[in-house]
């Protein structure tokens, strides 16, 4: 999609960070752009500072895990704001902690954000871009997380490699419609992801001794690490280049890429030698499949 001007973006968790930091970016390409966002005070800032003479803006309220919610905010952008023609599913939520101090609520609500919204924003949008006939591009922000992993992160980093496995199988599936698909990779980023909790649910509040604590304790570490991370207007003009040149993977942290190597070789080092005889009959087998 080399030419976004005048085509429309939908950004979930598009208030803060990231998000924000995409609708500038789009913005700039002449695009007109839809932030949608489960905060609805961080929302209003965030319409407040993008709106301009030259710019169109949508702010919407909405949480991601509502589908209800998502397909009546579709059926309103549709009406009053155009088509969406770029997809970023980009809602996300951060709990950190051991696996054995975690609990069922941890787990619902951040599988339920970080999984569960990307499954709605492309349950919801995704036939809307094919009947349209006119092609589209979908961004879903995993993470390096979702690439490589570390203890204290097991609830994050199931979400995110969730999101880069769903990304990598849907561009394949999504092709022949002209619907691009990239997966965004970041590491570090100066943003309020370690404050997450001030969105998270009543009803899925940790019900479990040493819960907080443990994750209070990661969130600290976090905290001392973020101080290292890259600005999120950089990932949100990655994320610009990456639609337009229909990229797949979105790394804006090549310093992790020893690291990603590492566990890669790691895994590569695992396979024994393929039996022959088996090599063959399943090249046969496929080969079969394809003729017919």
């Amino acid at each position: 999609m080399e030419d976004l001007t005048g085509k429309t973006a939908f950004v979930t968790g598009g208030a803060n960070g990231i998000g924000f930091a995409m609708a500038k970016a789009f913005l700039g390409a002449g695009m007109r752009v839809v932030i949608a966002d489960v905060d609805e005070k961080a929302l209003a800032a965030a319409a407040a500072e993008l709106k301009g003479s030259n710019t169109e803006v949508m702010a919407v309220q909405l949480d991601v895990t509502d589908r209800d919610q998502f397909k009546a905010v579709a059926d309103q952008v549709e009406s009053e704001f155009g088509y969406v023609d770029v997809l970023c599913n980009n809602a996300g939520v951060y709990r950190g902690g051991t696996i054995d101090k975690v609990t069922y609520e941890d787990w619902d609500w951040v599988m339920g954000v970080n999984v569960g919204g990307v499954v709605n924003g492309v349950q919801t949008f995704v036939e809307r871009m094919k009947a349209r006939g006119n092609g589209g591009h979908i961004v879903n922000t995993a993470s390096m997380a979702g690439m490589t992993t570390s203890p204290g992160l097991g609830v994050y980093n199931a979400s995110k490699f969730a999101v880069v496995g769903m990304s990598e199988s849907m561009q394949g599936d999504l092709a022949d419609a002209g619907i691009g698909v990239s997966v965004l990779c970041p590491g570090m980023v100066r943003t309020r992801i370690l404050d997450s909790e001030r969105t998270r649910p009543s009803e899925l509040a940790p019900d479990a001794d040493g819960a907080e604590d443990a994750a209070q304790e990661h969130n600290a570490l976090m905290q001392m690490a973020m101080g290292s991370g890259i600005g999120a207007d950089e990932v949100g003009e990655m994320v610009l280049h990456g639609v337009k040149n229909n990229e797949l993977y979105l790394f804006p942290h090549p310093e992790m890429k020893e690291a990603t190597a590492a566990r890669f070789s790691h895994i590569l080092e695992a396979f024994g030698e393929a039996d022959p005889e088996r090599l063959k009959a399943q090249e046969e087998f496929m080969s079969g499949l394809m003729k017919d």
